[in-house]
């Protein structure tokens, strides 16, 4: 009988020995099946845990050099004298101390003059932003500022304003022929303003009033003194399609890791007679581009 409860007990320990080494090769064995040990989905991670997610790309707060592209306020129409461009009073790329714009906040007065272009055109609009792109290209800008967008509400009529679709598609296609070449330039978006707080402010001064008849944003400014239902739907409406494009430049922009968008800081801003111009009434005044200098500067140097 002792015989036989020895030979039980070694039957038992062999059996707890197999099951052991069985227990320890089933731990050292591959992740997945058919991956080496160690190298399965989540390798070195604690079950559960979630992926190490890719740093977020950098901002560079003072980036080296800029380029301006846009329309007729990045090049200063009628800041400095009458129906004429002045690119020094510029809130993007100006010399004007006055003004102090967003090129001298970031590259000092000598950098503004030798590290910044304008390539705004008066009178475009966003259709014509791919061409002013690949000019842009040209000078391998550390950053590319975008102002544009007024005069595609500012038509004859509120039927001739460029379509939504057209303009997200004008700015999708700007920032494609910047990224073939330049991947990693930065672009800061500024937002449309408000026409209708310039409309506002300026139809209580006659002479701007004036000046609005030689043809200045018809559908928004067009007989600015008329009160009744059909100019105010036609006010709304143009209002209603800058809202819509400054929807399509933020989300655009939000598809591209080096862009950021003003979050509607121009549009939301409340001008008023010191920021317009004297000759226009629509046009920021010196006094208008520093302030879109300082917004800008604000948006480009705060922290991610």
């Amino acid at each position: 009988m002792r015989d036989s409860r020895r030979g039980a007990r070694r039957a038992v320990t062999t059996s707890l020995a197999a099951a052991a080494l069985l227990a320890v090769a089933g731990c050292s064995g591959g992740g997945a099946e058919g991956s080496p040990s160690g190298t399965g989905a989540g390798a070195g991670q604690r079950p559960g845990a979630s992926p190490t997610p890719k740093p977020t790309p950098t901002w560079d707060r003072s980036p080296s050099s800029l380029v301006a592209v846009g329309d007729s306020i990045t090049r200063g129409f009628d800041a400095c004298s009458v129906l004429a461009d002045c690119p020094e009073a510029s809130w993007a790329t100006g010399t004007d101390a006055a003004v102090n714009s967003l090129a001298r906040r970031l590259l000092g007065p000598a950098g503004a003059t030798e590290r910044s272009w304008n390539l705004a055109v008066s009178g475009s609009r966003i259709a014509d932003l791919p061409r002013q792109m690949s000019r842009a290209v040209e000078h391998k800008p550390a950053l590319v500022t975008v102002m544009t967008g007024a005069n595609d509400a500012c038509r004859d009529s509120v039927d001739r304003m460029t379509p939504v679709a057209d303009f997200r598609a004008s700015f999708e296609k700007a920032l494609r022929t910047l990224r073939d070449d330049l991947p990693k330039t930065q672009v800061y978006v500024a937002s449309v303003p408000d026409l209708k707080r310039l409309w506002s402010q300026g139809r209580g001064n006659p002479l701007g009033k004036q000046v609005w008849k030689l043809g200045v944003c018809p559908s928004m400014l067009g007989d600015a003194d008329a009160m009744d239902q059909r100019a105010m739907t036609r006010r709304d409406t143009v209002r209603e399609r800058v809202v819509a494009y400054n929807e399509a430049l933020r989300e655009v922009c939000a598809k591209d890791k080096w862009c950021r968008y003003d979050g509607g800081a121009v549009f939301r801003y409340a001008f008023t007679g010191v920021q317009l111009s004297q000759w226009d009434w629509f046009h920021p005044s010196v006094d208008g581009q520093g302030r879109l200098a300082e917004m800008a500067y604000r948006g480009i140097t705060r922290a991610r």
